[in-house]
């Protein structure tokens, strides 16, 4: 009597879950944190995509390249950043290749210069606007990528300057510039503060969302201001004595 009373109790327990109900549901909680900050840096890659191109479009128009430079240029500017951030944190093969939608960014983008260059002013400030657009967000871009890999703090604020310069570095030295990482206007130094602001929002445990835009605002605000009042690093003294 004393085993048929038991036997059930003993198959009972041997039935419930190995894992508690509030195990599953941090679990849970975990994994939508983690999709939702795959899917904010999927977006966030795929507007700093378009705006870089669009950067490099109109570049491909002041240097007065045909409709095929123009998408060239829009292609490599849009997605160059993107690939040497993959390629230095080992996603391989990088995001652009494995979703056309960041091909097609840079095309539309290529696309849209190509026919209304014209209403564009001479002195190209929407060329220096849109860069600054696509610095913010590649910046964010890159570092929440760094982020999610797992890197430190220096990491990540190096992710950050190395994505969002990366395609401008390729624009500018095709069409045989200096690039404009080298010269005297603030702006690596925007995406160093940006990655810093990101670092520093993720380390308070704030939302991811957050954390991105405050990049985002912070490298783009900079570099706009930085261009407005003619902010600049200190240079060397090479004036003879």
């Amino acid at each position: 009597p004393y085993v048929q009373d038991t036997e059930p109790r003993r198959t009972a327990e041997l039935s419930k879950p190995l894992v508690s109900k509030s195990a599953l549901n941090l679990r849970r909680l975990a994994r939508a944190i983690v999709n939702t900050r795959y899917r904010l840096v999927y977006i966030v890659d795929l507007v700093g995509t378009f705006f870089f191109a669009v950067s490099g479009g109109l570049m491909a128009v002041k240097h007065k390249l045909d409709l095929l430079g123009i998408v060239v240029l829009a292609l490599l500017t849009g997605v160059g950043g993107g690939i040497l951030r993959d390629v230095v944190l080992g996603s391989n093969p990088p995001a652009a290749f494995l979703d056309e939608w960041y091909f097609v960014s840079c095309i539309a983008a290529a696309a849209a210069v190509f026919f209304l260059y014209r209403r564009i002013d001479p002195e190209w400030p929407l060329m220096r606007i849109a860069d600054a657009i696509g610095l913010g967000v590649f910046a964010a871009a890159g570092a929440s990528k760094a982020y999610l890999f797992g890197l430190g703090p220096i990491g990540v604020i190096m992710m950050a300057a190395l994505t969002a310069t990366g395609g401008g570095l390729v624009r500018d030295l095709l069409v045989r510039q200096i690039p404009m990482v080298l010269q005297r206007d603030f702006y690596a130094t925007a995406t160093l503060i940006g990655g810093g602001v990101f670092v520093a929002f993720s380390q308070l445990e704030l939302p991811p969302a957050l954390s991105v835009a405050s990049c985002i605002l912070v490298t783009t605000g900079l570099r706009l201001f930085a261009l407005a009042k003619g902010l600049q690093l200190p240079r060397a003294d090479t004036s003879l004595p």
